[in-house]
């Protein structure tokens, strides 16, 4: 494949990419919007869909924001890029920069980050910054580095991340040929509920959406800043990726609600992985723990009514499940042990039956 596939040059015309300027670009977007069956068959006329962004290059949804970032920082002279992550931003980061020829400089958390993405930054050559603090100490750290080194920042904090990542909910009316009624997303940085709200604006003032969905923000319960209304200081969950009690794009994504109709709910950390093991199980896809909060969260609600018969709902599934293979395996069943014989291995397959 090449860059002609990548999201840069499907929605060229809706994006303040310079004329001329490099598309740095892996073949991001178009990510597959798949029926959760055992959710649509659950209440009478409600269909239920996955928009599974773990299928984007890198793994994750931040490949939609940083080929916009990078492109663009490469277009303005840049050498080296710069983010703070739980993870799946310093993946993307790493690898669009192997992509540019320039530099990666991540800032992790020290014990905070699943191997997966770890494993990949690494592969991709960024230089690896472990500190000793949470990732809002980190986001601290990097918002002011641009004007202590020749670094370009390319968190959420950065307008064109946002650009890049609303063109998730232009392929969402694309594919259903209207606006969902509902659009239920994990809720970290707070930078993609933004996002979407911002391209479902846009289409809908175009006249390309017949309308804007509700916009439901599903946070861990240990990291639930929008929930307690103030930034929490030490926050703790499984779902590694929304370990965040700082938002950036908070005022945005305040907005976002509000201005939708929408709420914020959370989901505790045994309710995200038991979302995580249904869709597996039951829907055959493999998302992160902090992908499954929204599927969590549209759990909780479907059980006490809160999504009327009839509704078109959207989840996002941010990132794939082997970004975190140690918290899956921790939750499944060990293989059986058995001898290498026919017998021993049908004597398996007809004690399960």
């Amino acid at each position: 494949m090449t860059e002609a596939s990548g999201l840069i040059v499907r929605y060229r015309d809706r994006l303040p990419l310079p004329a001329g300027a490099a598309i740095i670009s892996l073949s991001e977007g178009d990510t597959p919007l798949v029926r959760l069956q055992s959710l649509s068959d659950a209440r009478r006329g409600i269909e239920v869909f996955a928009k599974f962004e773990g299928l984007n290059p890198t793994g994750s949804f931040k490949d939609r924001g940083m080929t916009m970032a990078v492109s663009m920082a490469v277009h303005q002279g840049a050498r080296a890029i710069i983010c703070a992550s739980t993870g799946n931003t310093s993946a993307s980061a790493a690898a669009y920069a192997a992509r540019a020829g320039i530099t990666a400089f991540v800032v992790i958390p020290e014990g905070k980050i699943a191997r997966g993405k770890l494993a990949q930054a690494m592969m991709h050559g960024a230089t690896v910054i472990q500190i000793t603090g949470n990732f809002d100490a980190g986001m601290a750290i990097v918002k002011k580095m641009p004007d202590e080194a020749p670094v370009t920042l390319v968190n959420s904090v950065n307008p064109f991340r946002l650009q890049g990542q609303k063109t998730a909910a232009f392929e969402v009316v694309d594919c259903l040929g209207r606006a969902p009624n509902y659009h239920f997303l994990p809720v970290g940085n707070a930078g993609n509920i933004s996002a979407y709200w911002m391209g479902y604006c846009e289409y809908a003032e175009s006249g390309l959406a017949n309308a804007r969905p509700i916009m439901v923000g599903c946070q861990a319960t240990g990291a639930a800043p929008f929930l307690r209304g103030a930034a929490v200081a030490q926050p703790e969950t499984v779902a590694t990726a929304i370990r965040i009690g700082n938002p950036q794009s908070w005022d945005l994504a305040l907005a976002a609600q509000r201005e939708s109709g929408g709420w914020f709910l959370a989901a505790d950390d045994d309710a995200i992985l038991a979302a995580q093991k249904y869709l597996a199980e039951n829907e055959g896809l493999f998302c992160e723990p902090a992908s499954a909060v929204s599927v969590a969260g549209l759990r909780a609600e479907l059980s006490r009514s809160a999504i009327p018969d009839g509704a078109t709902v959207i989840c996002t599934l941010t990132g794939h499940g082997l970004k975190d293979p140690d918290t899956a395996i921790a939750q499944s069943t060990e293989p059986i042990r058995v001898g290498s014989t026919m017998d021993e291995v049908r004597s398996v397959i007809l004690d399960s039956g």
